[in-house]
């Protein structure tokens, strides 16, 4: 099943009106055709991109519903259904099933600093709910909850349906861990833009991206250099989108993607409150390495 989750995978935003209180699901279904006739390999709504963590739960179904719609199994969907709660969670995977999902990712998102206990058991509550492949997601930037790799493969052992690993840390040494004590047996994804190159290099099945939305054709290039056994050309290729990878990471997702799909032609408004747009020193740098990129 986990076989159909490889090479490109590309992160939705959630467009806003433009006074940020309304969904605009017309947008979004036009952001979903563009990551799917660029060549995306497969969909993940309602990430951090997505903004899921700052929908009320009436916009998150209907943000997952459009979505699965929208795709319509043209590529393989995982849809992020990370809550604070464990039974949020379990809700939301539910109904992304009953959807048409694929697979679910599962950031174990807290306020309290989880013990390991509680996070194996809001795996296996999640997993208990649901017959989807589950994509554990460690992104401690984000949830606060930072996994070991003894701790991901145990819930990877005791968790039948979570069979893939995304690893956010910025730390390449992670996904050599996964690699050797999950003996090459359990996929991983890379979620830190800037180490596309090297966590391919160190075996990583797919890279979940919101790049796809402005640079997807290099994106897939570098993934076929990689894939072809290419590796100088692929140096080339990720060098040459380092500039703007680092700059989406150092920006902020949801305000440079956005901001970078209203400068290709698709306007989806600004972030949600608390989050701010990009200001104009911001704009301008995005536009003049989106242009180099273009003229290259």
């Amino acid at each position: 099943m986990t076989n159909q989750f490889h090479g490109i995978i590309g992160y939705t935003i959630t467009p806003f009106s433009a006074d940020g209180e309304q969904l605009d699901l017309p947008a979004l279904g036009q952001s979903i055709d563009r990551l799917i006739a660029d060549g995306s390999h497969a969909i993940a709504p309602l990430g951090s991109t997505g903004e899921g963590a700052y929908l009320s739960d009436s916009e998150w179904q209907q943000v997952a519903q459009y979505s699965l719609e929208r795709i319509a199994k043209r590529v393989p969907s995982i849809v992020s259904v990370s809550d604070l709660t464990t039974a949020g969670a379990v809700r939301r995977a539910r109904f992304a099933q009953q959807h048409g999902a694929d697979a679910v990712m599962v950031l174990p998102a807290a306020y309290w600093k989880l013990s390991e206990a509680e996070i194996v058991q809001h795996y296996r509550a999640i997993g208990a709910a649901i017959d989807l492949p589950i994509m554990l997601y460690n992104n401690p930037a984000t949830s606060g909850t930072d996994m070991p790799v003894e701790l991901i493969l145990r819930i990877v052992r005791e968790v039948d349906n979570v069979t893939m690993v995304k690893e956010s840390t910025g730390d390449i040494q992670r996904m050599h861990k996964l690699q050797l004590l999950g003996e090459g047996q359990v996929p991983f994804y890379n979620g830190c833009n800037p180490l596309a190159l090297e966590a391919f290099v160190a075996g990583a099945t797919g890279w979940c991206t919101a790049a796809a939305n402005l640079i997807p054709e290099l994106n897939l290039r570098l993934y076929q250099a990689v894939q072809s056994g290419e590796l100088e050309q692929a140096k080339a290729l990720f060098y040459r989108q380092l500039p703007l990878l680092d700059f989406i990471l150092k920006g902020g997702l949801p305000a440079t993607i956005k901001a970078g799909l209203e400068m290709t032609g698709l306007p989806v408004g600004e972030p949600r409150r608390p989050v701010f747009g990009l200001d104009a020193e911001g704009r301008d740098k995005l536009k003049t390495l989106l242009d180099a990129l273009r003229q290259g």
